[in-house]
């Protein structure tokens, strides 16, 4: 005798399907095969983590709270923070002079940096508005308002970019400094929060991450964060005394060298990023 074979009934519209119980059993263990391999997947999905290559050290001002800065001609232009210590300066990079300065009302608590054109435009935390400086007298040229907090600031050479402390990047007109879009910069399927300076490094925007030794590698079109850079160990013990968290970014194009320092840090790294 041959036992009949159980089925399932699907139920649907406009009528039910019948599926002998063998298929059903397959169907559903494939689903459930592939929902445990997407998870396992999304999981495993986390960019990878880089190593640094130090390549020089350089002076660096232990007064200065850093929060942007940039390489240009020779010189790095840096942007410093707290109230009654913020400004704009020019540094000379090889043994840390800072050959001109212009300081931030003390109201102000000064934020990011980046160069546009033959002008400085500063950020500013939380007074939601923004200086612009004309670059060589670092006399000021206006003033533009944003909502929310200031942290980061770069461009990728048509759009200024700006990080608020959140995952989301925002991309500003560099004339009239009117938002025109955002980007949701995750790692794995999962936001990146605290994304702090900000510097754009052969198509890819460079992230610090607030009281992290890492850098964000992020990809400007999707916001994936495609690596990481652990930057462990570039103070001594003794140099970390009395220092705050690592920031700022700049980078040379023309020499192809990476800069990175931070908060009232001793010293400013050259870096070449290794596998």
């Amino acid at each position: 005798m041959i036992r009949p074979a159980i089925t399932w009934y699907i139920h649907g519209m406009p009528g039910s399907t019948v599926i002998p119980w063998p298929l059903a059993c397959v169907a559903v263990l494939a689903a459930a095969s592939s929902i445990a391999s997407g998870a396992f997947e999304q999981r495993q999905a986390h960019a990878p983590v880089h190593g640094y290559q130090l390549v020089k050290s350089y002076p660096h001002d232990r007064q200065a709270f850093t929060q942007g800065l940039v390489y240009l001609d020779g010189f790095l232009y840096e942007g410093t923070g707290l109230h009654g210590q913020s400004g704009i300066r020019k540094v000379r990079l090889e043994n840390g002079e800072v050959v001109q300065h212009r300081p931030l009302d003390k109201q102000y608590f000064g934020e990011g940096i980046a160069v546009w054109g033959r002008t400085i435009v500063q950020l500013t935390w939380q007074s939601e508005i923004g200086f612009v400086y004309d670059l060589a007298s670092f006399e000021p040229v206006k003033t533009f308002g944003y909502t929310g907090e200031g942290w980061g600031l770069t461009h990728d050479g048509t759009r200024l970019i700006m990080s608020d402390g959140t995952p989301t990047l925002r991309f500003l007109d560099p004339g009239s400094f009117e938002e025109t879009g955002r980007l949701t910069v995750r790692d794995g399927g999962v936001p990146v929060d605290d994304l702090n300076e900000l510097e754009w490094v052969k198509g890819e925007i460079y992230a610090n991450v607030w009281q992290r030794e890492r850098l964000a590698r992020i990809n400007p079109k999707t916001g994936r964060v495609t690596g990481w850079v652990d930057l462990t160990g570039l103070l001594s013990p003794i140099e970390r005394m009395g220092t705050d968290v690592m920031n700022g970014i700049a980078y040379d194009e023309k020499g192809d060298r990476l800069f990175v320092t931070g908060k009232l840090w001793p010293r400013l790294f050259e870096i070449r990023v290794v596998p």
